[in-house]
């Protein structure tokens, strides 16, 4: 009986803390719903969804296997890309994509990335924005951006990288919707 007595203190603190986490929650909703409006004043641009996580891997072809043949995911060929000099396979998760990056050459900068993290990495997050060119313009006022102009990227479209220092420690890609 008192094993019985002390499951239903038991389960009656989860459900009150349940109870507790469920009614707070819009009240944290609200706040970032707030807090985002505020930290862009009437941009012309807007920010959009994920699109993509690249992850730098030392063996492209082992990668490309367990997305496929492991975890049962739908990935691409391997595509080269040597204007930002890496070779890439896509993996198409349904609601985003990943990016498996390897080095075409020892100047990549996936090359340098793999020297300093042997087993490969999170590399960088890929948002999409509505309007790049007026993304680029409002951003080079308040954050370094590492290149001038947007250049286009594995997808086909214009895309820019955010300096990871301005970014809370993440280089962040943003890509024309």
């Amino acid at each position: 009986m008192a094993s019985l007595m002390k499951a239903v203190e038991a389960a009656s603190g989860a459900v009150g803390l349940f109870f507790r986490l469920q009614t707070s929650a819009p009240k944290v909703k609200a706040l970032s719903t707030s807090q985002s409006s505020h930290q862009v004043a009437g941009p012309v641009w807007n920010l959009g969804r994920l699109n993509h996580v690249a992850i730098a891997v030392p063996d492209l072809e082992k990668a490309k296997a367990f997305y496929e043949n492991v975890l049962g995911a739908q990935v691409s060929e391997v595509v080269p890309v040597p204007e930002h000099g890496v070779s890439v396979v896509f993996v198409n998760l349904g609601n985003t994509k990943m990016e498996l990056l390897h080095p075409l050459g020892n100047d990549s900068p996936i090359a340098g990335f793999l020297q300093r993290n042997k087993a490969g990495g999170m590399h960088h997050v890929c948002i999409e924005v509505d309007d790049i060119n007026a993304a680029v313009m409002d951003l080079k006022e308040k954050i370094r951006i590492l290149s001038e102009d947007p250049k286009i990227g594995a997808h086909g479209k214009p895309v820019i990288f955010l300096h990871p220092k301005d970014c809370g420690g993440v280089l962040v890609e943003l890509e024309q919707a």
